[in-house]
């Protein structure tokens, strides 16, 4: 299985200078390779491919004004013409939006295969570096297990941070338990079980808006582009960078807890995306962090040997009945308990959706079909049906 590590390091003065060099010549690479494909397509109607702009490459290394290129490892500027070739098939095949040129001020990073790199005693020897990185290693690579792709990181807040790829030949397959859970995610509560336990949500933007809220009045006094004005964003960049790495350390906490204490969990299939449009939910939908808690389940069940069930997003968890399975018609978000007209129980909003989705989540496994009730079908699944009838 095909896993990677990321670990923080800290560069010598040499090695961040060589590293910040490689990182601006992939970055400009990237955004000459883009530019020259744009031009082509709108100004001659021809498409480039990898192979081309290769080719561009090697022009590109002969000019006077360019030279810099060669100093770096050419391996990274290969892999920054093969990512490009990634994003357009991903663009034209309906999966991602255009692709954007690539700025400084986010950082960026690099990629080094194998011929690039060097693994020896457990210390990776880059291409132009004598030294290997002082890396913080919070976990240690497999016995035998050697990485074949090591990409270097730098983010908007100055850290380094470099990601070991390799395949994993352990088994590490928990010993099979009984309980199932569904999950409801949530705003107030993060996620509901239905057990009936409620997670509450941290909401870690809220702990640091204070300190965000006056880093950013103070960049905004700052001269765009000067040196006060680069140190005022820096701050802001590691205010957002702790708010990101404290929810993603309470994720991980939780669904390492959930995996190893149920085979089967169930999830509604969210579209987070969507979802954020809406200008009132979006910054609270985006703290929560609902896409990266379903991420996270999602690998951790294929590495752990648990089964992730994901039921149709349109499924009336929340307005069902979890008793008689009476449907309402409206059930605003305001509205936190509903009694059922017809058989009269008494439901928190969360735990009875919760109930629903584990409910309904037995029947996916069983059937392998999602599920979505006639009346709440969508007008995409009704022109699919259509076309499937004739």
């Amino acid at each position: 299985m095909q896993k990677a590590f990321s670990y923080r390091f800290y560069p010598t003065t040499e090695q961040e200078s060589l590293l910040r060099r490689t990182l601006g010549c992939v970055r400009l690479v990237y955004n000459r390779a883009l530019a020259a494909r744009t031009e082509a397509w709108y100004e001659r109607k021809e498409r480039l491919d990898y192979v081309q702009t290769s080719a561009l490459l090697t022009q590109w290394k002969k000019q006077d004004d360019l030279q810099f290129l060669n100093e770096v490892s050419c391996v990274p500027l290969q892999q920054a013409l093969r990512h490009l070739q990634s994003a357009f098939t991903n663009f034209f095949a309906g999966r991602a939006k255009y692709p954007n040129f690539k700025k400084k001020r986010n950082g960026g990073s690099a990629e080094f295969t194998k011929s690039a790199f060097r693994w020896k005693d457990g210390k990776v020897f880059l291409a132009k570096c004598n030294e290997p990185p002082n890396i913080l290693w919070s976990r240690r690579l497999p016995d035998g297990v050697e990485p074949s792709t090591v990409t270097i990181r730098l983010n908007p807040a100055g850290q380094w941070y470099i990601s070991l790829r390799f395949d994993d030949p352990r088994d590490l397959t928990l010993q099979p338990v009984d309980p199932s859970v569904g999950l409801d995610v949530g705003m107030s509560s993060l996620i509901t079980l239905s057990t009936g336990e409620k997670i509450a949500n941290p909401k870690h933007f809220n702990r640091y808006y204070k300190r965000l809220r006056k880093a950013q009045r103070s960049l905004s006094r700052k001269q765009k582009g000067s040196r006060n004005w680069d140190k005022a964003r820096l701050k802001v960049a590691k205010i957002h960078q702790k708010i990101s790495d404290s929810r993603k350390d309470h994720l991980h906490q939780l669904t390492t807890r959930l995996i190893r204490e149920n085979q089967t969990i169930i999830i509604e299939s969210l579209a987070v995306k969507n979802m954020v449009k809406n200008r009132q939910l979006a910054r609270s939908i985006s703290d929560a962090g609902w896409g990266e808690l379903v991420r996270q389940l999602e690998y951790k069940a294929q590495w752990y040997g648990r089964t992730l069930v994901k039921i149709d997003r349109w499924f009336p968890s929340s307005k069902r009945c979890g008793q008689c399975g009476h449907i309402v018609e409206r059930l605003p978000l305001s509205v936190r308990e509903w009694d059922c007209p017809k058989c009269g129980a008494h439901h928190d909003r969360d735990i009875n959706a919760a109930g629903n989705i584990l409910a309904v989540g037995h029947t996916v496994t069983v059937c392998g079909a999602g599920v979505r009730p006639d009346r709440h079908t969508s007008g995409g699944q009704l022109r699919r049906n259509r076309k499937s009838q004739k």
